[in-house]
């Protein structure tokens, strides 16, 4: 790999000369493969002020004859970061007892990685320990910060609820700041008695605006989905699993094709987990209300935005999403939001300015707002104007950094 030392040496890269103004912050990351949380934290570290902080990283380079380690490789290319390859293990929490009992045998060496990474810790005196709450993660970031003396941030992008490990909420009880990608799951985890209060954070989600451009042309994404340039189209982007609503949104589209016959919905996404059988248990509910060929799967796709880009609304009835990243690139593009009045939604989605939301379960609704946008291109206009002003506004990843930056001052004023 391109500026890798010896197995033996401290890190991947040079790391930043010491500058007795700016704060040492080290984000702590896991995953091989680059999930919602991971791109965030990315996202997150390509734009903190390297003025004011001198930043750091622990990732988790692939192993020999592991294939690629996409996460790691990203870390790697971000210029002014410090990166310190360091094993974490295997990740157990979803093996058979067999297979944990088979990775356990890898917990030695981890243990030893970590052990190095303490001493990487307190050798460059990082003040700051920044993670997922992905259970190694977060784990790793509460356990170091005892060692080092380091203060310790847990960024949780997922509700608080009882299925999270044991590991977990001992890293959520012990961590010197909570953060929420939203209000909604900061106050979830400040209800679930886990965590003291003042210690829970809010700092909202972001993208890059910049990668999603409003002005691409309709036509090659519905060229790619077989829909005329004047059919009705809606879209909707997420892994297929049951909490994301595609049931209703499919029991919605029956009911708009009463009154646009024409209408075809895109559903765009993976079953999740793979092998779970939602695609075809959602053809078979298409299929039992008549609107089988309406429905277009298109399985995982890496062109969302020129999808987005072809459709009229961007429809995703998720229950309970924790903030929802698809709304505002959706709104990124112009294109107005159809979903649910819970969760996170509504920190993301202006209901009735760049968008349209439903109660859960309330599927009527759900196809109303569906025909109101459909049937009204001056409205669809005027709510995607808003819907990129405000992701312009407040779901940039300078605002996210600035957050975060206040953040780590409010923490380190503490220690002072």
């Amino acid at each position: 790999m391109r500026g890798c030392r010896r197995r033996g040496d401290v890190s991947s890269r040079p790391v930043p000369s010491a500058h007795r103004d700016r704060s040492r912050v080290l984000f702590i990351s896991s995953p091989v493969a680059i999930g919602a949380d991971t791109a965030t934290h990315l996202l997150l570290l390509r734009h903190l002020s390297q003025e004011r902080l001198e930043l750091h990283a622990a990732g988790q380079p692939a192993g020999a004859g592991a294939g690629s380690a996409p996460a790691y490789d990203a870390l790697a290319a971000i210029p002014g970061v410090a990166l310190k390859p360091t094993d974490f293990g295997p990740s157990l929490s979803d093996l058979s007892p067999l297979a944990k009992l088979s990775g356990a045998t890898q917990l030695l060496p981890a243990a030893a990685s970590l052990l190095g990474l303490a001493r990487y810790i307190r050798q460059h005196r990082i003040q700051i320990l920044h993670s997922t709450d992905r259970p190694r993660d977060a784990i790793a970031c509460v356990a170091l910060a005892a060692l080092t003396g380091a203060k310790s941030v847990v960024h949780v992008h997922v509700k608080y609820g009882d299925w999270m490990s044991r590991g977990v909420k001992w890293a959520l009880g012990r961590a010197d700041a909570v953060v929420g990608v939203s209000e909604y799951v900061a106050q979830s985890l400040r209800q679930s008695g886990r965590c003291r209060p003042e210690r829970v954070h809010a700092v909202l989600n972001a993208i890059e605006p910049s990668q999603w451009d409003p002005m691409l042309s309709p036509l090659p994404g519905r060229e790619s989905l077989g829909v005329s340039a004047i059919t009705p189209l809606i879209v909707s982007v997420a892994r297929l699993f049951h909490w994301k609503g595609h049931a209703e949104l499919i029991r919605a589209l029956a009911l708009v094709k009463q009154q646009l016959p024409t209408v075809k919905l895109a559903i765009v996404g993976a079953d999740y987990p793979e092998g779970s059988g939602t695609t075809r248990d959602l053809t078979a509910l298409a299929r039992e209300l008549g609107v089988a060929q309406d429905v277009i799967f298109t399985g995982q796709r890496r062109d969302v935005a020129t999808l987005l880009a072809a459709c009229d609304v961007f429809a995703l009835p998720s229950f309970e999403e924790p903030f929802g990243l698809v709304f505002a690139e959706a709104s990124a593009m112009k294109r107005p939001v159809v979903a649910l009045d819970n969760g996170g939604t509504p920190e993301v989605v202006d209901h009735g300015k760049g968008g349209l939301l439903s109660a859960p379960a309330d599927v009527d609704g759900l196809a109303n707002n569906l025909c109101t946008l459909l049937r009204d291109p001056t409205l669809r206009a005027r709510y995607g104007e808003h819907g990129r002003q405000q992701v312009e506004l407040r779901f940039t990843p300078a605002r996210l950094a600035t957050d975060f930056a206040a953040l780590y001052a409010r923490l380190l004023s503490e220690v002072a």
